[in-house]
């Protein structure tokens, strides 16, 4: 039988080199960079045995902007900036649990991204023991640069992470400093959720997280590999 309504279409994301890269869920890993953990009042790992278990939640897929302005969010007086690696998966994750050790070849490509965040919605939910999605979960919430395929990037861990507002840097991270890396959070993600071609990873964000205002122009990069720049509409 016809659909009663029109089918969404997926948002996609270009790649360099041509083609784009259809989005399928978004999944967040929160506090991965300790010195972030630590701004956040969270206790950072001294070492990999006192990791715990990473920290996830979910975007919505339609959230993501590929690039460009983005609008100041209803609900919130204090919208804040977290610039982080984004992950692309380009294959499907064999049924169960992923060995970290064989997680690199699900991964497509790497872009650069906001983890934008209402603040205030998120810090009145935590104070009542609530849910936090409306602080995170909302329209335009995942901006993110074009992709840029796996060879082309290179050894993650010898790359950093840097965001710019109104010309000031804000933020600034080396992958080498992540908690979890990128095969261990896929084999985290695989004891949880089925990973598919289609799914985007945000890997957490450094210290220095802040205020967004309307006519705030931001420049996120990947180590000069890619560059999202764009403007806070009001």
């Amino acid at each position: 039988m016809a659909d009663v309504i029109p089918a969404p279409t997926p948002v996609r994301i270009p790649v360099r080199g041509g083609g784009h890269f259809p989005v399928r869920r978004v999944y967040c890993v929160g506090r991965n960079f300790a010195d972030h953990a630590r701004e956040m009042g969270a206790t950072a790992p001294a070492s990999k045995d006192e990791r715990g278990q990473p920290v996830f939640f979910l975007k919505p897929a339609d959230a993501v902007v590929p690039g460009g302005d983005v609008p100041y969010p209803p609900g919130t007086q204090d919208l804040h900036h977290e610039v982080e690696l984004v992950v692309a998966l380009g294959r499907d994750a064999p049924p169960g649990v992923l060995d970290a050790k064989v997680a690199a070849p699900l991964v497509y490509a790497y872009g650069i991204g906001l983890d934008l965040t209402r603040r205030d919605l998120q810090a009145a939910a935590k104070a009542k023991g609530l849910p936090w999605d409306t602080g995170k979960a909302f329209d335009n919430a995942a901006p993110v640069s074009e992709l840029v395929p796996v060879a082309e990037v290179g050894d993650l861990a010898q790359r950093t992470l840097t965001l710019h507002v109104n010309g000031e840097r804000r933020q600034h991270g080396a992958f080498a400093d992540l908690i979890w890396d990128v095969p261990e959070i896929l084999h985290e993600l695989s004891r949880l959720y089925a990973l598919r071609a289609g799914d985007l990873v945000f890997m957490g964000t450094p210290a220095g997280v802040g205020p967004l205002q309307p006519g705030d122009a931001f420049v996120a990069s990947l180590d000069g590999v890619v560059e999202l720049r764009g403007q806070i509409t009001g």
